[in-house]
């Protein structure tokens, strides 16, 4: 048995400029309406048409990957979404669009969730969605087309319930990971 998990393509959002926290929230807002705007390199088609079984995110960028891919998915769910980025409040910091984001989802991993799901819950859905994607693996090898964190939360599932990765995922568009069912 093989759980493949991929990342979505290149998003068609802009990833430069400064923003303001309230900018920043509507920059958050259109990334997770984005479609993506790349295909697939040749490694990652041929990684995909392994699997028998496909599951993605209902976010438009993993759907428009996986039509990118020429495949169609049997379960989409929300449990294989992302994390959504913590917001703050303050009106008048006007900082770059990456510095943002790592520190927003710094503070988040240190415990500030905002009104966004915490790095608690976002373990425990991870742990609902490996479940999910170990069911899933009786019927054949399945393809998550998923995002970097959640996907990470879940390759940290499976490697404690001794799932052996062939390959780790990198964070780049379009990487996959590859893990193989515990023999013993």
């Amino acid at each position: 048995m093989t759980i493949i998990l991929m990342r979505h393509g290149k998003p068609d959002h802009p990833v430069s400029g400064r923003f303001t926290a309230r900018a920043l929230a509507d920059w958050c807002e259109g990334y997770d309406q984005a479609v993506i705007c790349d295909a697939p390199p040749p490694r990652s088609i041929a990684i995909a048409r392994m699997a028998s079984v496909i599951a993605c995110s209902p976010l438009p960028r993993a759907r428009s990957s996986l039509a990118r891919l020429g495949l169609q998915a049997q379960d989409v769910d929300e449990v294989f979404s992302e994390v959504a980025m913590p917001l703050l409040p303050f009106a008048r910091l006007h900082l770059p669009l990456t510095l943002w984001l790592a520190l927003l989802r710094l503070l988040w991993l240190c415990g500030y969730a905002g009104r966004v799901e915490s790095v608690q819950h976002a373990r425990q859905r991870a742990q609902r969605a490996a479940d999910k994607l170990i069911a899933l693996s009786q019927q054949g090898t399945v393809l998550l087309v998923g995002h970097g964190i959640m996907n990470k939360l879940i390759a940290r599932q499976l490697r404690k319930r001794g799932w052996q990765a062939e390959k780790h995922a990198s964070s780049r568009h379009w990487s996959s990971a590859i893990y193989h069912r515990p023999f013993i």
